[in-house]
Order: structure tokens, then sequence, then C-alpha cells
């Protein structure tokens, strides 16, 4: 079984509800087990500014799926959720982002592998780190703790 991190986040309805029925169907699809899961972390919005926060999280899975096929569970989770992609960074009912599959690097039109801007954003780091704080990006070679910290060093105010 190949492990994986997922990134949940939401700021429509019921945001908390929403990230755990999203959580439920992942872990009823076949060859996804949902293993570890982080706390809940309230966020402002990234990219788009003027909409609600955002509730995002972190899990870890355990799956016999390729990273292309895991996609497609991930965004037939979404879509029987409710999302719409109306516009980028726009609000939405919840996304799901692949962030790591074991260490392999991917980079393709639909899915990039690690996710391309994980490390520039604090609302993945931060409750990835709490169940990832050792692993090893595979492109940066730095663990999930330590981009975390440097994050935490470059916005911090002079």
């Amino acid at each position: 079984m190949a492990v994986a991190y997922l990134g949940l986040g939401s700021n429509i309805g019921d945001r908390r509800d929403n990230l755990e029925s999203a959580i439920r169907r992942l872990g009823e699809t076949d060859d996804i087990i949902v293993t570890e899961r982080s706390s809940v972390h309230e966020t402002t919005p990234y990219g788009k500014t003027d909409q609600p926060n955002f509730m995002n999280m972190c899990t870890a899975i355990e799956t016999r799926i390729s990273p292309l096929e895991l996609l497609e569970s991930v965004l037939k989770v979404e879509h029987d959720l409710g999302r719409e992609r109306k516009e980028v960074w726009g609000p939405r009912v919840i996304d799901i982002d692949v962030l790591l599959y074991e260490d392999l690097e991917l980079s393709l039109d639909e899915l990039n592998i690690p996710h391309a801007e994980m490390h520039k954003r604090a609302f993945v780091l931060d409750p990835l780190s709490e169940i990832a704080a050792d692993i090893v990006h595979p492109t940066s070679g730095k663990t999930i703790e330590t981009l975390k910290k440097e994050l935490e060093t470059d916005h911090k105010e002079v």
C-alpha cells in the first residue's frame, strides 16, 4: 500500500460537516483507507480574499490505486458533495488536493506531486505537520516541519 497525504478545505455551508463528509466518502472508496487526520484549522482565504474563511485539515491515506486514480476518486468526492468550479481560488463546498504520494515526483497537466504550492501555504503545512512532520518533501529534501518553520520565518514582521 502507498501512503499519500491529502489537503482538505471548505468555506461554504457547514464547513466542518463538509470536511467530515469528504473524509467519510474517501474512506468508503475502494482501495483508500484513511489512517490519520489533523485537527481542523480556520484560515483566511488565499489568493481571492473577499470570501468567507476556510476550515482546513489534512489526512493520511493508504491506497493501492495510482496517483491519477486517486485524483479521479478525489474529484468524484468533490463532485458528489456539490463542488462547482466557477472561479480559481473561489468559494467552495469542498476542495481536496493530493499533496504527497510516497516520495513520488510527478508533473502532469492535471496533477503535480508534490503539490506545487504546498510549501507556500500555512493552511496546508500547519495541519500537515501534525500528522507528517518528519515526512520529507521529495523536491526540496526538507521535512514538512522544516518547511513550516521556514514559512513562519518568512512571514514574521520586523
